[in-house]
């Protein structure tokens, strides 16, 4: 199936909906045994603004919450026909992922104390979504990521208002904020709006998000 999508920056995309085969098996495989390679070594900065400090703990947040999403749901869907799909998204979260612990690192951010409780609630809604079948997966997936580029698009403003916007946060926040929009859309053509209560769903774990997001920035 093909749709020509209209991106944030204006530009148009083709997409279709099939397995992504550009991905290799070992990089897309679930994580048995498979550790990233630690930092070498991390540059530190001086302590951050309240504004960077509030954005990349949140942000780590955040990705940490969707790389357990896609692990879960390539727990209960990788070897099936999404299986690629959903790993090329995966591997994606996954790089942002890093970038913001290394964010954290370089600015000693707190992590928020809640990462723990995240770490398993992310990883139980991928999984239980993708238990109700593909559609609803992608469905938890439109949801989210609708979530998030809205989160991303206050963050680049609020950024881009202050007295001396960050460029490497602004750079980092509007390319992930260009790959979100990019599963959103790829939630919506691998058949979202088509799985059961879908409304009922998505606004649930929408609500979910937002809280999350409220709370991650305070704590």
């Amino acid at each position: 199936m093909l749709r020509l999508t209209n991106i944030s920056n204006n530009s148009w995309r083709l997409i279709q909906c099939r397995p992504i085969l550009q991905q290799s098996t070992q990089n897309v495989a679930t994580e048995h045994g498979s550790q990233q390679k630690p930092e070498t070594s991390t540059t530190l900065r001086k302590r951050p603004t309240q504004l960077t400090d509030e954005i990349i703990r949140v942000d780590h947040a955040g990705e940490l919450g969707a790389d357990r999403i896609y692990a879960g749901q390539m727990a209960v869907l990788g070897n099936g026909p999404m299986g690629k799909t959903i790993a090329h998204m995966w591997e994606q979260e996954k790089e942002h992922r890093r970038k913001f612990e290394k964010l954290i690192q370089e600015h000693r951010v707190r992590p928020t104390v809640m990462v723990p409780i995240w770490n398993v609630a992310g990883f139980m809604l991928g999984a239980g979504t993708a238990l109700l079948g593909e559609k609803a997966a992608m469905a938890c997936t439109v949801a989210v990521e609708t979530v998030i580029v809205e989160h991303y698009n206050e963050q680049l403003r609020q950024i881009m208002a202050s007295p001396k916007p960050d460029k490497e946060l602004l750079d980092t926040i509007t390319k992930f904020r260009d790959e979100e929009q990019e599963h959103h859309d790829t939630g919506i053509d691998c058949g979202a709006e088509q799985a059961p209560f879908y409304k009922a769903i998505t606004e649930v774990i929408k609500i979910g998000c937002k809280t999350a997001i409220a709370i991650s920035k305070r704590i």
